[in-house]
């Protein structure tokens, strides 16, 4: 497919709070927000990607493109996706540049090559034919199905798919992220569980959260095994460290917060989205203390966001808004 060149972004920037200090000699940096307004009519970026370039990908849901940001000119260009109204949902950029995307309406897994732009269509089996999240994890393209109480993987070189049915009904896997271990996990929604899968036979171990109202919607996992959850239902942050199988959480700034999108920073905070609030949460594992940054934009909805580290940047969809937004995380 050619990709259509639709413009230039507009940028804002709005900058976090400033607390005046006596001036150190090399000032501190506070954490900004700037803004990439997509030129197409009734965008829609659901979820965010980033190459090792620094190049920006982002799923245009409601218009079936894959739309690419190159941050350092502001130029946006689009990508339709082969199949009309295939409805991507999420995005993931592999260590070969590659860029995997879930087709979410007509059951499929795409690949775009970033060298061409050519897009690469994988069908997948009505057991999964609702495709969520996607990663690309040692060679294999993992992604859950939120609609279909499954979740599955690809191998790309064969096109071989095999699918896994969660252990407890309705629990709507959602959120997956691979760990240091090379397992992979999954925050189920509509449970009060997260799930630790075995990536040689797809076995997946649960772990339940104590309050029965938890629902983890997305998560993290930290370079020290520890799983760092958003807790939807009960506007809580969490932590599981699955070695003890200890939980711990910290309710949100704000009241029915809606905790959504999370990130870690290069910062070493753990970096989500209240999706109520219009506000970014940073936390700090060390001081166990939260600071706010607020989206530019009010009425955006981060569904996802992804990690810069090499930038120390995060990238974020700013759905509702037509909006990618890049928080630097400055300091």
């Amino acid at each position: 497919m050619i990709g259509l060149i639709v413009g230039l972004a507009a940028a804002s920037v709005v900058p976090h709070r400033t607390v005046k200090h006596p001036a150190p000699s090399r000032p501190a940096r506070p954490p900004a927000i700037t803004e990439y307004v997509i030129p197409r009519t009734g965008a829609f970026p659901h979820d965010p990607a980033v190459g090792a370039d620094g190049v920006v990908w982002y799923t245009d849901q409601t218009n079936s493109f894959i739309g690419r940001l190159d941050p350092a000119t502001g130029k946006i260009t689009d990508i339709p996706t082969p199949t009309p109204r295939s409805g991507p949902h999420g995005i993931e950029v592999g260590p070969d540049g590659m860029v995997w995307y879930t087709a979410q309406a007509v059951g499929k897994l795409g690949r775009l090559d970033p060298a061409t732009n050519q897009i690469t269509e994988f069908p997948l089996p009505s057991a999964t034919r609702n495709p969520h999240t996607p990663i690309v994890w040692h060679g294999t393209i993992w992604f859950t199905d939120a609609n279909n109480n499954t979740y599955g993987r690809l191998d790309p070189k064969t096109g071989k798919v095999r699918t896994f049915e969660s252990l407890t009904p309705k629990s709507i896997p959602y959120g997956m992220r691979g760990a240091p271990d090379g397992s992979v996990w999954i925050a189920f929604l509509g449970t009060n569980k997260l799930g630790r899968v075995d990536t040689t036979t797809g076995a997946i171990r649960e772990y339940v959260i104590p309050d029965p109202g938890a629902r983890p919607r997305r998560l993290q996992v930290a370079a020290n095994g520890i799983v760092w959850y958003t807790d939807y239902e009960r506007g809580f942050l969490g932590a599981l460290d699955p070695k003890t199988g200890t939980f711990k959480e910290w309710k949100s700034v704000s009241a029915g917060a809606g905790p959504y999108g999370i990130a870690i920073g290069a910062d070493g905070r753990i970096w989500y989205n209240e999706a109520q609030s219009s506000q970014m949460i940073a936390f700090d594992p060390k001081t166990e203390r939260m600071e706010t940054v607020p989206l530019p934009t009010k009425g955006a909805i981060v569904r996802h966001m992804v990690s810069d580290p090499n930038r120390g940047q995060i990238w974020l969809a700013l759905s509702g808004t037509g909006r990618i937004g890049r928080l630097d995380l400055g300091r």
